[in-house]
C-alpha cells in the first residue's frame, strides 16, 4: 500500500510541475500581450497627434490588413510549440 501511495504522490507531483509551466506561459503571454497592446496604442495616439491633431482615421481596409497580420503573428507564435527540442 505504501508503494502505491508513493507512486501516486509522484504522479501528482509531476502533474503539478506540468501545469506549472503552462501557468507561467499563460501569465507571461498575458503580461507581454498587454504591454505590447498599451505601447502600440500609445504609438498610434502619438502618430495621430503629430499628423493631424485628432483621432486616427482608420478605414476598413487598414483594419483588415492589421487583422491579417495579427493572425499571422499568432500562428507563428503557436508554431513555436511544434518544434522539437
Amino acid at each position: 500500500m505504501e508503494k502505491v501511495d508513493k507512486t501516486l504522490n509522484q504522479e501528482l507531483a509531476s502533474m503539478d510541475d506540468s501545469q506549472d509551466w503552462e501557468r507561467r506561459v499563460i501569465l507571461a503571454g498575458g503580461i507581454l500581450g498587454a504591454f505590447v497592446g498599451v505601447v502600440t496604442s500609445l504609438l498610434l495616439i502619438r502618430t495621430s497627434r503629430e499628423a493631424h491633431s485628432g483621432p486616427p482615421a482608420i478605414n476598413t481596409s487598414d483594419a483588415f490588413k492589421v487583422g491579417i497580420t495579427a493572425i499571422g503573428l499568432v500562428r507563428s507564435i503557436a508554431a513555436l510549440g511544434d518544434r522539437q527540442r
